[in-house]
């Protein structure tokens, strides 16, 4: 869910120390901030141009000129900031008195800034950790701006346990408990009175952030602002309680707030954070509904990135929403709509293995559901057709051109899935505790070792269990598909593959010995394929495993039943019909009925045949 963020404004200006300004030097510095401070940006400007009359280059005089400048544009002209500031940066352009100017926070500061509302989280990081190295050297007002900002990055690209150890260092250095800091019955600007009023708040405000996102028992205050009120909400979320994150959610009256683009931006976060609630509770099309109204409120925003303030651009989340209710579209059965959905954000996430699964999840769902409907459709016709699950050259085409839901593209994002989730298994990192971390020695107490396993985004970073429980479904889907395009090769390798798999829950593991089973079959390796078919090893699943709405087998009798029509298959092609028919009568699950009464018809008429396995859709995680 996400959380409504104060808005992160560029740095005041900065001025020059007192000590190296004269007395009419210091007059026009106090009129410009003046102005400055009373959005009277023409004469703030016009202040900084009489002292530029009057000093030699100046690095402060030159920032603080582009700042005034880039907010009398309504801070849309960034790009013309950004351009520079980095000229501000370069040696060619300071003097001999300004050469150790990156000491000096504020133009990195404000690039950083620029990135942060761009989405571009990790280069914004990059730029600001060598200003950590020379935490010393700032007053107590910068430091704090610096670290607020660099808790919001971290949060923003998925890092809550090394934002948690950062927060715990950063506290430290400027003496603040942290228990005085997020106390409810305490006012953020009494615990710390020498920080600005605006800053402590918004310290506040993520110290508790980062203490809610890492599960830590905190108290959210009852605030009449949205940041407070969304923030507990995500906290009666991750406790479970969805009911009162819903009516958290639904206090944040939006009228009572400025009008304009913060109205959509309010809008957009209740109806993201409602549909995720209700998306976790299985309310599938009243999630969609939700998210549906959340892309509607964006839209405002995303259309008009070019000619709205850089402050509102990092509130555009049409990437994620688009992901949420594409996931949405998958539980309600609409592949297509999901697979469009999800093309928009694999733009921007093109590394996440997730998303490459639900890609492929939508092509499967698609193929099956086309192919059910020509079943029932020939059924209803009277004709006695017998359906080969191999998909014929002409069903898998499709224009280069165009993106499609198809069995070939689902092929090619399980590819990718598989790719990336083994790249990722390599960096797996199990972090230390919080508690480990502050017990360890002042030289080793470094907030940049920790690693959060934050390799899905958007999503949160993800645990070994989810990370085993995702690569059973990649190898799982991988073999399905490649059995329907014909490649029992590679269904076999990647059916193997899943039995080896880690913590394997009893439903993976009876779809791997199906999908081994027919690869075998169709690889003409009969023998083989008997010893994946046994239903000995089927009596023993674990019912908890079948039991969701989220596919077809949804008991041990259904799948008993499975096993016993794929082993009757397999007996019937090495030649033991009657063995096989007496399997077959035991098949009585609705589940395999109607491929039961195909096989026998099948039966009566041949006395040799070619028949596949019924493979069923692999569960979503």
């Amino acid at each position: 869910m996400d959380q409504t963020e104060e808005v992160v404004t560029l740095d005041l200006l900065a001025s020059p120390d007192k000590v190296r300004a004269d007395a009419h030097d210091y007059l026009l510095i106090t009129k410009a901030i003046d102005e400055f401070d009373r959005c009277n940006y023409d004469a703030c400007i016009d202040f900084l141009e009489q002292l530029e009359s009057l000093k030699d280059q100046d690095i402060k005089l030159h920032h603080n000129k582009a700042v005034a400048k880039f907010y009398k544009d309504n801070c849309k002209e960034y790009m013309t900031l950004l351009e520079q500031l980095q000229k501000l940066d370069t040696k060619e352009f300071l003097s001999e008195k300004d050469i150790n100017v990156s000491s000096l926070p504020f133009t990195i500061y404000n690039k950083a800034v620029i990135y942060y509302h761009r989405h571009m989280h990790n280069a914004a990081l990059d730029i600001l950790e060598p200003l950590f190295y020379k935490m010393d050297s700032y007053d107590e007002n910068v430091l704090t701006m610096l670290g607020i900002l660099e808790m919001r990055l971290l949060l923003a690209s998925n890092q809550p346990e090394k934002a948690l150890f950062f927060l715990e260092v950063f506290l430290k250095k400027l003496g603040i408990n942290i228990l005085h800091l997020i106390t409810d019955d305490l006012n953020s600007h009494e615990s710390i009175p020498r920080l600005d009023e605006n800053v402590s708040k918004s310290l506040k405000l993520m110290a508790l952030i980062t203490q809610v996102v890492n599960k830590k028992l905190v108290v959210v205050p009852e605030d009449v602002s949205p940041a407070f009120s969304a923030l507990k909400a995500h906290q009666y979320y991750i406790m479970k309680d969805f009911q009162m994150a819903a009516k958290q959610l639904n206090k944040i009256n939006v009228s009572r707030y400025m009008n304009g683009l913060y109205n959509q931006e309010l809008n957009t976060l209740i109806a993201n954070n409602m549909g995720v609630i209700h998306l976790r509770v299985r309310h599938y099309a009243i999630a969609a509904n939700f998210f549906q109204k959340a892309i509607s409120f964006d839209k405002h925003i995303a259309v008009n990135l070019r000619n709205i303030p850089l402050h509102h651009m990092s509130s555009a989340k049409s990437c994620e929403i688009l992901y949420n209710l594409g996931i949405a579209m998958l539980h309600l059965r609409r592949p297509t709509e999901a697979f469009q959905c999800f093309l928009v954000p694999l733009k921007t996430y093109h590394s996440n293995p997730r998303l490459w699964i639900r890609i492929a999840e939508a092509c499967i769902m698609e193929h099956e559901i086309k192919r059910s409907f020509d079943e029932k459709r020939l059924a209803s016709n009277g004709a006695r057709t017998f359906f080969s699950n191999r998909i014929s050259y002409m069903e898998n085409s499709q224009s280069s051109a165009v993106l499609e839901p198809t069995m070939g593209f689902a092929a090619l994002s399980l590819r990718n899935a598989l790719t990336l989730t083994q790249f990722y298994l390599k960096q797996f990192n199990t972090s230390q505790t919080n508690e480990d971390f502050m017990n360890n020695t002042p030289q080793s107490q470094n907030w940049r070792t920790p690693k959060d396993n934050n390799f899905c985004p958007p999503s949160r970073p993800i645990s070994k269990q989810t990370f085993c429980i995702l690569l059973s479904s990649i190898y799982a889907a991988y073999s399905y598909v490649s059995l329907r395009l014909g490649d029992y090769v590679t269904g076999l390798e990647m059916a193997e593959e899943l039995l080896k798999t880690e913590s394997l829950s009893d439903a993976h593991k009876m779809l791997a010995h199906m999908y081994a089973g027919e690869a075998l079959i169709m690889m003409d390796k009969l023998p083989d394929a008997r010893s994946h078919l046994e239903p000995t090893y089927v009596s023993n699943l674990n019912i908890f495993d079948f039991e969701t709405k989220d596919w077809q087998v949804k008991s041990v009798d259904a799948a008993q039943n499975i096993v016993r029509y794929n082993l009757a298959v397999a007996m019937f092609l090495q030649g033991d019909v009657e063995m096989s028919r007496s399997l077959l009568n035991t098949c009585t699950h609705p589940i395999v009925s109607q491929k039961v009464s195909l096989f026998k018809k099948m039966q009566a008429t041949m006395a040799t045949a070619s028949a596949t396995s019924n493979i069923y859709f692999a569960p979503r995680i």
